[in-house]
């Protein structure tokens, strides 16, 4: 999940990241963020996420929480 989280920074164009960060909150956070964060789920754990599961999270710890069960 190391990995994931360095790409996450990427995609979330932030520097750090913690477990209780808001998704929403981020200055990034729209529908591009949403689709680049899909695919990216998808090549890295071979998973397809739907919009609708990611706006059901709601903190970096409930999407790290969400794949780590899906790829389980």
């Amino acid at each position: 999940m190391d990995n994931f989280r360095e790409k996450l920074l990427d995609v979330l164009e932030v520097e750090t990241i913690n477990d209780n960060d808001v998704l929403k909150d981020f200055d990034s956070w729209d529908s591009l963020t949403l689709l680049t964060l899909i695919a990216t789920v998808d090549s890295e754990f071979g998973f397809t996420m739907s919009a609708s599961d990611l706006n059901e999270l709601e903190t970096i710890k409930d999407l790290v929480t969400f794949i780590e069960n899906k790829k389980a």
